[in-house]
């Protein structure tokens, strides 16, 4: 029934044989390495236990030659995947030719009419380390094809289905695809263990930055917010800016790292956008994270930034929305503001004129992921800047 040793094949993780990065990945190989030497050891129990009952039958037999090769055959085949630094695909796939082909060798070693000798194959239960090596490298789909592709073979080499026949078959389903289901929830496991390992020492890090910049940055901020609110005139209005860059500043660094970052590769809009709120910028959006890929998401914040910093010389004193919107297939950001409004054509001249404000900034940082960018924008009533990404692979 199927396959066991193959120390070589690594599954969705890492190579058992290969090397981890940093103790969190040596454990990762060190536990699929034990996987696949279990494995080993049960092949090489089972080549004991194929070895010994074809011993008993082999004189009732009319061609034992044929069963002591093929037996020779599976012992050489443990004895290479239990040692061997082959390539790891070739070798789980011949590893199922194998074991399929000395199913088939019963039917030429005995009797066909005997349906194999005492019921049962050449090399027994040391088959099945095929069908659980498959599910261990691909997990319980890998462990149902290899189960289904052998029991054709059991089910070939006897010609007439009897109810034991039947009865194994079943067995040797349900054992590839419960295997292959628990190496899933394994790696799983190991993947949640990773990221929660990740976000701890993200949180850690962020911790130790965020007191270092309230001890120095942020109370230097709020002391200029201040003083600019108490001498008044310009420098009242430097305080309102420090202010605003104090608010900002604030809320980049409370960000919690579990709902940003993603050891996947994801980041959080959201916790993106956030350090651009304060003073007269808003920010709405769901209350969930806003997942999405970590190019899209900066391509996102820097467009975002362009947009505000339009708002901010040209909107004057005029408030500013930031609206984060998770639709299926699609991520939008809206910038609304409250300022002048954009002219007719006037986004065309400055392109024209060699200001690329909109059309590098916002529009080329957009479509470069493969997302869209509209402008409305009606004279007196301020500027709509729609910035639409999709969550699927980019240009």
């Amino acid at each position: 029934m199927a396959d066991g040793g193959v120390t070589g094949v690594p599954g969705p993780g890492p190579d058992p044989r290969g090397g981890g990065a940093g103790p969190e990945g040596d454990r990762v190989v060190a536990d699929e390495t034990r996987l696949w030497r279990a494995l080993d050891l049960f092949r090489v129990a089972a080549l004991c236990y194929a070895v010994i009952s074809f011993a008993e039958v082999s004189g009732q037999m009319p061609r034992p030659w044929v069963g002591w090769g093929t037996l020779a055959l599976i012992t050489a085949w443990t004895g290479f995947l239990a040692w061997s630094q082959a390539p790891p695909v070739p070798v789980v796939i011949a590893d199922l030719a194998v074991a399929v082909g000395a199913v088939l060798a019963t039917r030429v070693a005995d009797d066909p009419s005997r349906a194999g000798f005492a019921g049962q194959t050449l090399p027994a239960m040391w088959a099945s380390a095929a069908v659980l090596a498959w599910a261990v490298w691909r997990g319980w789909r890998g462990g149902l094809i290899a189960g289904l592709i052998l029991s054709v073979a059991d089910l070939a080499e006897v010609g007439r289905p009897s109810s034991s026949t039947v009865y194994n078959v079943i067995i040797l389903l349900l054992a590839g695809a419960t295997v292959g289901y628990a190496v899933d929830v394994f790696r799983a496991g190991r993947r949640s263990l990773a990221q929660a390992v990740a976000v701890e020492a993200a949180t850690a890090e962020r911790e130790r930055l965020a007191a270092d910049i309230h001890d120095s940055v942020l109370q230097v901020l709020a002391f200029v917010q201040r003083r600019g609110a108490e001498i008044g005139g310009e420098a009242a209005q430097l305080g309102r800016l420090a202010g605003e860059q104090e608010t900002r500043l604030r809320a980049l660094v409370a960000v919690t790292p579990g709902s940003g970052a993603e050891v996947s590769g994801e980041q959080d809009v959201r916790a993106a956008l956030s350090g651009f709120t304060g003073g007269r910028v808003s920010l709405v959006g769901p209350a969930e994270p806003v997942l999405l890929a970590a190019d899209r998401v900066r391509a996102l914040a820097a467009a975002t930034g362009a947009a505000l910093d339009n708002v901010a010389r040209h909107a004057g004193e005029g408030r500013a929305w930031i609206l984060v919107e998770d639709e299926p297939g699609t991520v939008t950001v809206t910038v609304r503001d409250e300022g002048p409004g954009i002219p007719p054509g006037r986004l065309e001249q400055a392109e024209s004129e060699g200001r690329l404000g909109v059309a590098a900034s916002i529009r080329g940082r957009i479509t470069a992921v493969g997302g869209q960018v509209s402008v409305v924008s009606v004279p007196g009533q301020g500027t709509e800047v729609e910035l639409r990404v999709p969550r699927g692979a980019g240009r």
